[in-house]
Protein backbone atom coordinates (compact mmCIF):
# COMPACT_ATOMS: atom_id res chain seq x y z
CA UNK A 1 0.00 0.00 0.00
CA UNK A 2 2.52 2.39 -0.95
CA UNK A 3 1.96 6.34 -1.04
CA UNK A 4 -1.19 5.44 1.24
CA UNK A 5 -1.50 8.93 2.84
CA UNK A 6 -1.20 10.80 -0.78
CA UNK A 7 -3.43 8.06 -2.18
CA UNK A 8 -6.34 8.58 0.94
CA UNK A 9 -5.87 12.50 1.11
CA UNK A 10 -6.48 12.60 -3.07
CA UNK A 11 -9.80 10.25 -3.13
CA UNK A 12 -11.50 11.87 0.02
CA UNK A 13 -10.63 15.05 -1.17
CA UNK A 14 -12.38 14.59 -4.56
CA UNK A 15 -15.09 13.03 -3.32
CA UNK A 16 -16.02 15.95 -0.64
CA UNK A 17 -16.08 18.29 -3.66
CA UNK A 18 -18.91 16.75 -4.63
CA UNK A 19 -21.91 18.27 -2.55
CA UNK A 20 -24.56 15.44 -2.14
CA UNK A 21 -26.62 15.33 0.59
CA UNK A 22 -29.25 12.74 0.72
CA UNK A 23 -31.74 12.05 -2.04
CA UNK A 24 -29.48 14.19 -4.41
CA UNK A 25 -26.28 11.48 -4.63
CA UNK A 26 -26.34 10.95 -8.15
CA UNK A 27 -23.34 13.13 -9.14
CA UNK A 28 -20.96 11.25 -6.42
CA UNK A 29 -22.09 8.16 -7.26
CA UNK A 30 -20.68 8.70 -10.93
CA UNK A 31 -17.30 10.11 -9.91
CA UNK A 32 -17.23 6.75 -7.45
CA UNK A 33 -18.23 4.51 -10.65
CA UNK A 34 -15.53 6.07 -12.47
CA UNK A 35 -12.89 5.74 -10.30
CA UNK A 36 -14.13 2.34 -9.31
CA UNK A 37 -13.50 1.15 -13.30
CA UNK A 38 -10.69 2.82 -13.38
CA UNK A 39 -9.55 1.25 -11.30
CA UNK A 40 -10.34 -2.55 -12.06
CA UNK A 41 -12.64 -3.09 -9.45
CA UNK A 42 -16.29 -4.49 -10.51
CA UNK A 43 -18.81 -1.94 -10.26
CA UNK A 44 -21.92 -1.91 -10.81
CA UNK A 45 -25.01 0.64 -10.50
CA UNK A 46 -27.97 -0.50 -8.37
CA UNK A 47 -31.25 1.24 -8.89
CA UNK A 48 -34.09 1.46 -6.53
CA UNK A 49 -37.44 3.00 -5.81
CA UNK A 50 -38.93 3.68 -2.79
CA UNK A 51 -42.83 3.90 -4.14
CA UNK A 52 -44.96 4.34 -0.66
CA UNK A 53 -44.08 7.17 0.91
CA UNK A 54 -40.82 9.46 -0.60
CA UNK A 55 -41.57 8.00 -4.12
CA UNK A 56 -37.40 8.77 -4.08
CA UNK A 57 -35.63 7.03 -7.12
CA UNK A 58 -32.03 6.17 -5.74
CA UNK A 59 -29.23 4.66 -6.67
CA UNK A 60 -26.24 3.03 -5.48
CA UNK A 61 -22.73 1.58 -6.19
CA UNK A 62 -22.48 -2.09 -6.04
CA UNK A 63 -19.78 -4.75 -6.54
CA UNK A 64 -19.13 -8.28 -6.29
CA UNK A 65 -14.87 -9.52 -6.33
CA UNK A 66 -14.91 -13.86 -5.71
CA UNK A 67 -12.16 -16.06 -5.41
CA UNK A 68 -10.72 -18.98 -6.70
CA UNK A 69 -12.54 -21.08 -3.53
CA UNK A 70 -15.09 -21.03 -1.46
CA UNK A 71 -15.30 -19.36 1.40
CA UNK A 72 -16.36 -16.47 3.99
CA UNK A 73 -18.50 -13.48 1.84
CA UNK A 74 -17.58 -10.22 3.59
CA UNK A 75 -19.43 -7.24 3.16
CA UNK A 76 -17.90 -3.80 3.15
CA UNK A 77 -20.38 -0.71 3.40
CA UNK A 78 -20.37 3.22 3.57
CA UNK A 79 -22.43 5.92 2.21
CA UNK A 80 -21.70 8.56 0.02
CA UNK A 81 -24.42 10.86 1.15
CA UNK A 82 -24.13 13.71 3.67
CA UNK A 83 -26.55 16.09 5.83
CA UNK A 84 -27.41 18.98 4.07
CA UNK A 85 -25.17 22.21 4.49
CA UNK A 86 -25.24 23.45 8.05
CA UNK A 87 -24.25 27.62 8.82
CA UNK A 88 -20.94 28.45 10.10
CA UNK A 89 -18.41 26.89 8.30
CA UNK A 90 -15.17 28.65 8.64
CA UNK A 91 -13.51 26.49 5.81
CA UNK A 92 -15.11 25.94 2.08
CA UNK A 93 -16.66 23.00 2.92
CA UNK A 94 -16.20 21.58 -0.29
CA UNK A 95 -12.88 21.78 -0.90
CA UNK A 96 -10.93 19.65 1.61
CA UNK A 97 -8.60 21.94 3.64
CA UNK A 98 -5.48 20.23 5.61
CA UNK A 99 -4.70 21.43 8.65
CA UNK A 100 -1.86 19.86 10.41
CA UNK A 101 -3.58 15.64 10.61
CA UNK A 102 -6.78 17.59 10.18
CA UNK A 103 -8.70 17.18 6.47
CA UNK A 104 -11.89 19.36 6.62
CA UNK A 105 -14.89 19.08 4.39
CA UNK A 106 -18.33 18.16 4.54
CA UNK A 107 -18.45 14.63 5.11
CA UNK A 108 -15.17 14.41 5.70
CA UNK A 109 -15.93 12.23 8.33
CA UNK A 110 -19.62 11.09 8.10
CA UNK A 111 -18.33 9.41 5.79
CA UNK A 112 -16.62 10.57 2.71
CA UNK A 113 -12.92 9.34 4.52
CA UNK A 114 -14.70 5.74 5.62
CA UNK A 115 -16.06 5.02 2.24
CA UNK A 116 -12.79 6.13 0.26
CA UNK A 117 -10.88 3.57 2.68
CA UNK A 118 -12.87 0.72 1.67
CA UNK A 119 -12.27 1.68 -1.91
CA UNK A 120 -8.57 1.58 -1.57
CA UNK A 121 -8.15 -1.13 0.30
CA UNK A 122 -10.26 -2.92 -2.16
CA UNK A 123 -7.92 -1.43 -5.09
CA UNK A 124 -4.94 -2.68 -2.90
CA UNK A 125 -6.28 -6.23 -2.42
CA UNK A 126 -6.70 -6.93 -6.10
CA UNK A 127 -3.20 -5.48 -7.12
CA UNK A 128 -1.76 -7.86 -4.12
CA UNK A 129 -3.95 -10.59 -3.75
CA UNK A 130 -3.54 -13.08 -6.79
CA UNK A 131 -5.44 -16.24 -5.33
CA UNK A 132 -7.87 -16.10 -2.28
CA UNK A 133 -10.97 -17.84 -1.68
CA UNK A 134 -14.45 -16.44 -0.67
CA UNK A 135 -15.91 -13.45 -1.91
CA UNK A 136 -15.97 -9.44 -1.15
CA UNK A 137 -19.13 -7.55 -1.02
CA UNK A 138 -19.16 -4.02 -1.30
CA UNK A 139 -21.88 -1.34 -1.46
CA UNK A 140 -21.43 2.42 -0.99
CA UNK A 141 -25.18 3.62 -0.32
CA UNK A 142 -27.68 6.74 -0.74
CA UNK A 143 -29.80 7.87 1.54
CA UNK A 144 -28.33 7.02 5.02
CA UNK A 145 -28.53 9.99 6.50
CA UNK A 146 -32.25 10.27 4.97
CA UNK A 147 -35.49 8.98 7.23
CA UNK A 148 -35.41 5.51 6.33
CA UNK A 149 -31.53 4.83 5.10
CA UNK A 150 -33.18 3.51 1.77
CA UNK A 151 -30.06 2.75 0.23
CA UNK A 152 -29.01 -0.10 2.36
CA UNK A 153 -32.35 -1.35 2.89
CA UNK A 154 -32.74 -2.12 -0.44
CA UNK A 155 -29.49 -4.25 -1.10
CA UNK A 156 -30.96 -5.99 2.27
CA UNK A 157 -34.29 -6.43 0.51
CA UNK A 158 -33.04 -7.03 -3.41
CA UNK A 159 -30.73 -10.33 -1.51
CA UNK A 160 -27.04 -8.36 -2.37
CA UNK A 161 -26.57 -8.98 0.98
CA UNK A 162 -27.66 -12.42 1.40
CA UNK A 163 -25.52 -15.35 3.20
CA UNK A 164 -22.94 -12.79 4.17
CA UNK A 165 -20.43 -13.69 7.09
CA UNK A 166 -19.74 -10.78 8.51
CA UNK A 167 -20.27 -6.68 7.74
CA UNK A 168 -17.89 -4.17 8.37
CA UNK A 169 -18.99 -0.54 8.03
CA UNK A 170 -16.42 2.33 8.13
CA UNK A 171 -18.21 4.70 10.12
CA UNK A 172 -16.12 6.86 12.12
CA UNK A 173 -16.45 4.51 15.41
CA UNK A 174 -14.21 7.16 17.34
CA UNK A 175 -15.28 10.33 15.95
CA UNK A 176 -19.03 8.94 16.71
CA UNK A 177 -17.95 7.93 20.13
CA UNK A 178 -15.18 10.92 20.52
CA UNK A 179 -12.91 8.30 21.78
CA UNK A 180 -9.28 8.30 20.66
CA UNK A 181 -8.70 6.26 17.56
CA UNK A 182 -8.88 3.12 16.97
CA UNK A 183 -12.43 2.21 18.37
CA UNK A 184 -14.00 -0.31 17.55
CA UNK A 185 -17.63 -0.37 17.64
CA UNK A 186 -19.73 -3.69 18.68
CA UNK A 187 -23.24 -2.75 18.31
CA UNK A 188 -25.64 0.34 18.54
CA UNK A 189 -28.82 1.17 20.24
CA UNK A 190 -31.72 1.50 18.07
CA UNK A 191 -34.80 4.38 18.14
CA UNK A 192 -38.31 4.30 17.05
CA UNK A 193 -40.09 8.16 16.15
CA UNK A 194 -43.98 7.66 17.64
CA UNK A 195 -46.57 10.54 18.10
CA UNK A 196 -49.20 10.78 21.03
CA UNK A 197 -52.70 12.55 19.98
CA UNK A 198 -54.66 13.60 22.76
CA UNK A 199 -58.55 14.31 22.48
CA UNK A 200 -60.42 15.85 25.17
CA UNK A 201 -63.08 17.99 25.53
CA UNK A 202 -64.04 21.57 24.55
CA UNK A 203 -65.19 24.28 26.71
CA UNK A 204 -65.12 27.94 27.03
CA UNK A 205 -61.41 29.53 29.03
CA UNK A 206 -63.84 30.76 32.19
CA UNK A 207 -65.12 27.50 32.71
CA UNK A 208 -62.19 25.18 32.46
CA UNK A 209 -63.56 23.03 34.77
CA UNK A 210 -66.40 21.93 31.96
CA UNK A 211 -64.29 21.18 29.44
CA UNK A 212 -60.85 18.27 29.28
CA UNK A 213 -57.69 20.23 28.70
CA UNK A 214 -56.14 18.22 26.05
CA UNK A 215 -52.10 20.45 26.10
CA UNK A 216 -52.54 20.15 30.15
CA UNK A 217 -53.00 16.31 29.69
CA UNK A 218 -50.26 16.56 27.07
CA UNK A 219 -48.15 18.18 29.30
CA UNK A 220 -48.78 15.93 32.50
CA UNK A 221 -48.30 13.16 30.24
CA UNK A 222 -44.84 14.43 28.94
CA UNK A 223 -43.53 14.96 32.59
CA UNK A 224 -44.73 11.16 33.48
CA UNK A 225 -43.02 9.72 30.51
CA UNK A 226 -39.34 11.78 31.13
CA UNK A 227 -39.44 10.03 34.81
CA UNK A 228 -39.38 6.30 33.53
CA UNK A 229 -36.96 4.14 34.69
CA UNK A 230 -35.08 2.66 31.10
CA UNK A 231 -34.00 -0.43 31.11
CA UNK A 232 -30.23 -1.20 31.48
CA UNK A 233 -28.54 -3.16 29.08
CA UNK A 234 -24.74 -4.37 30.07
CA UNK A 235 -23.21 -3.19 26.80
CA UNK A 236 -25.46 -0.80 24.98
CA UNK A 237 -26.26 1.18 28.59
CA UNK A 238 -29.78 2.53 29.20
CA UNK A 239 -32.13 4.10 26.35
CA UNK A 240 -33.45 7.96 26.09
CA UNK A 241 -36.31 9.85 25.28
CA UNK A 242 -36.73 13.24 24.05
CA UNK A 243 -39.77 15.04 22.68
CA UNK A 244 -38.88 16.56 19.57
CA UNK A 245 -42.54 18.40 18.51
CA UNK A 246 -45.49 19.38 19.97
CA UNK A 247 -48.67 20.99 19.10
CA UNK A 248 -52.36 21.67 19.91
CA UNK A 249 -54.77 24.15 20.49
CA UNK A 250 -58.53 24.66 19.60
CA UNK A 251 -61.54 27.75 19.18
CA UNK A 252 -59.97 31.42 20.28
CA UNK A 253 -60.85 31.38 24.11
CA UNK A 254 -61.46 28.27 24.54
CA UNK A 255 -59.85 24.79 26.44
CA UNK A 256 -57.99 22.62 24.05
CA UNK A 257 -59.59 19.66 22.73
CA UNK A 258 -56.90 18.60 21.01
CA UNK A 259 -53.16 18.20 21.50
CA UNK A 260 -50.06 16.16 20.35
CA UNK A 261 -46.74 15.59 20.78
CA UNK A 262 -43.66 13.67 19.17
CA UNK A 263 -41.18 11.31 20.09
CA UNK A 264 -37.88 9.87 19.77
CA UNK A 265 -37.18 7.32 21.84
CA UNK A 266 -33.69 5.44 21.51
CA UNK A 267 -33.85 1.98 22.89
CA UNK A 268 -31.40 -0.72 23.73
CA UNK A 269 -32.39 -4.72 23.73
CA UNK A 270 -35.52 -5.92 25.07
CA UNK A 271 -37.23 -2.80 24.18
CA UNK A 272 -39.32 -2.77 21.34
CA UNK A 273 -42.83 -1.05 19.87
CA UNK A 274 -44.81 -3.18 22.27
CA UNK A 275 -42.43 -2.33 25.32
CA UNK A 276 -43.04 1.49 24.35
CA UNK A 277 -46.84 0.80 24.10
CA UNK A 278 -46.63 -0.93 27.48
CA UNK A 279 -44.44 2.53 28.71
CA UNK A 280 -46.86 5.04 27.55
CA UNK A 281 -49.47 3.64 28.81
CA UNK A 282 -48.65 2.99 32.76
CA UNK A 283 -47.11 6.87 32.11
CA UNK A 284 -50.62 7.74 31.28
CA UNK A 285 -51.97 5.97 34.47
CA UNK A 286 -49.74 7.55 36.59
CA UNK A 287 -49.96 10.88 35.11
CA UNK A 288 -54.36 10.78 35.62
CA UNK A 289 -54.50 12.06 32.69
CA UNK A 290 -58.58 12.23 31.36
CA UNK A 291 -58.38 13.20 27.83
CA UNK A 292 -58.22 9.85 25.74
CA UNK A 293 -55.20 8.74 23.74
CA UNK A 294 -53.91 7.45 20.64
CA UNK A 295 -50.01 5.89 19.64
CA UNK A 296 -48.99 6.18 16.63
CA UNK A 297 -45.38 5.54 15.14
CA UNK A 298 -44.17 6.72 11.97
CA UNK A 299 -45.17 5.40 8.91
CA UNK A 300 -42.55 3.63 7.26
CA UNK A 301 -42.25 2.08 3.41
CA UNK A 302 -42.38 -1.40 4.99
CA UNK A 303 -41.79 -2.88 8.20
CA UNK A 304 -38.50 -3.64 7.93
CA UNK A 305 -37.61 0.32 8.36
CA UNK A 306 -40.67 1.13 10.93
CA UNK A 307 -37.26 1.35 13.28
CA UNK A 308 -33.68 0.87 14.05
CA UNK A 309 -33.58 -2.35 16.15
CA UNK A 310 -30.31 -2.47 18.47
CA UNK A 311 -27.87 -5.27 18.54
CA UNK A 312 -24.42 -6.46 19.71
CA UNK A 313 -21.86 -8.37 18.69
CA UNK A 314 -20.20 -10.62 20.97
CA UNK A 315 -16.42 -9.62 22.28
CA UNK A 316 -15.51 -13.53 22.41
CA UNK A 317 -16.37 -13.68 18.90
CA UNK A 318 -14.15 -15.03 16.42
CA UNK A 319 -14.14 -11.88 13.72
CA UNK A 320 -13.77 -10.00 17.12
CA UNK A 321 -11.04 -10.92 18.43
CA UNK A 322 -9.09 -11.26 14.40
CA UNK A 323 -10.12 -7.34 14.47
CA UNK A 324 -8.53 -6.27 17.41
CA UNK A 325 -5.60 -8.39 16.59
CA UNK A 326 -5.45 -6.54 12.68
CA UNK A 327 -5.66 -3.32 15.05
CA UNK A 328 -3.19 -3.85 16.86
CA UNK A 329 -0.73 -5.02 14.92
CA UNK A 330 -1.25 -1.86 12.54
CA UNK A 331 -1.71 0.91 15.22
CA UNK A 332 0.04 -0.20 18.14
CA UNK A 333 -2.57 -1.13 20.48
CA UNK A 334 -5.87 -3.31 20.47
CA UNK A 335 -9.08 -0.92 19.91
CA UNK A 336 -11.55 0.60 22.43
CA UNK A 337 -14.33 -1.47 22.23
CA UNK A 338 -17.35 0.56 22.59
CA UNK A 339 -21.18 0.85 21.78
CA UNK A 340 -23.07 3.45 19.07
CA UNK A 341 -25.23 5.51 21.19
CA UNK A 342 -27.56 6.33 17.65
CA UNK A 343 -28.45 4.61 14.84
CA UNK A 344 -27.47 3.51 11.31
CA UNK A 345 -27.28 1.27 8.32
CA UNK A 346 -25.51 -1.32 11.06
CA UNK A 347 -28.92 -1.46 12.64
CA UNK A 348 -30.30 -2.69 9.77
CA UNK A 349 -27.34 -5.72 8.70
CA UNK A 350 -26.69 -6.05 12.35
CA UNK A 351 -30.37 -7.44 12.43
CA UNK A 352 -31.94 -8.31 9.21
CA UNK A 353 -28.84 -9.81 7.70
CA UNK A 354 -27.76 -12.25 10.47
CA UNK A 355 -24.56 -11.43 10.92
CA UNK A 356 -22.01 -10.17 13.08
CA UNK A 357 -21.67 -5.82 12.14
CA UNK A 358 -18.57 -4.28 12.84
CA UNK A 359 -18.29 -0.28 12.84
CA UNK A 360 -14.91 0.32 12.68
CA UNK A 361 -13.36 4.26 11.06
CA UNK A 362 -11.01 7.07 12.14
CA UNK A 363 -11.28 10.06 14.61
CA UNK A 364 -12.27 13.58 13.79
CA UNK A 365 -14.69 16.08 14.98
CA UNK A 366 -17.84 18.41 14.08
CA UNK A 367 -19.79 15.61 12.01
CA UNK A 368 -23.47 17.23 10.77
CA UNK A 369 -21.95 20.53 11.82
CA UNK A 370 -20.12 23.43 10.75
CA UNK A 371 -16.00 22.96 10.56
CA UNK A 372 -16.15 19.08 9.88
CA UNK A 373 -13.02 17.31 9.87
CA UNK A 374 -11.12 13.66 10.01
CA UNK A 375 -7.92 12.99 11.36
CA UNK A 376 -5.75 11.54 8.39
CA UNK A 377 -3.73 9.38 10.00
CA UNK A 378 -6.76 7.73 11.58
CA UNK A 379 -8.28 7.65 7.98
CA UNK A 380 -4.69 5.88 6.83
CA UNK A 381 -4.87 3.05 9.23
CA UNK A 382 -8.71 2.99 8.76
CA UNK A 383 -7.68 1.48 5.32
CA UNK A 384 -4.63 -0.41 6.35
CA UNK A 385 -6.52 -2.48 8.70
CA UNK A 386 -9.66 -2.99 6.59
CA UNK A 387 -7.06 -4.46 4.03
CA UNK A 388 -5.35 -6.23 6.23
CA UNK A 389 -8.37 -7.83 7.58
CA UNK A 390 -9.32 -9.01 3.75
CA UNK A 391 -5.85 -10.72 3.32
CA UNK A 392 -6.08 -12.57 6.65
CA UNK A 393 -9.68 -13.77 6.14
CA UNK A 394 -9.47 -14.75 2.47
CA UNK A 395 -6.08 -14.72 1.17
CA UNK A 396 -5.20 -18.76 0.16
Amino acid sequence: MENIREKVINLTSGLIEIYSPYFNEEEIMKYAYDWLKNNNIPVEYHRYVEKKITKFKGINLVGSIKGKEEGLKILLNGHLDTVTLSQGWTKDPFKATIEGDRLYGLGALDMKGGSAAIMLALKAFLQNVKDFKGEIVYTLVSDEEGPYGLGTDATILDGITEDIDLSIVTEPSSGFTDIEFPCLCLGARGGYNYKINLYGKASHAASPELGIDAILDGAKLICELNKLKLKEDPQLGKGSLVVIETSGGGAACSVAEESSFTVFRHVVRGEDKDYLIKEVDEAAKKANIKSRYEIEFREAPHEGVDGFKPYTVDENNEFTKLFQETIKEITGTYGTIAYFSSMGDFNYLGTRTGAPTFIFGPYGQNYHSSDEWVSIDSLVKTTQVIYSILVKLLKI
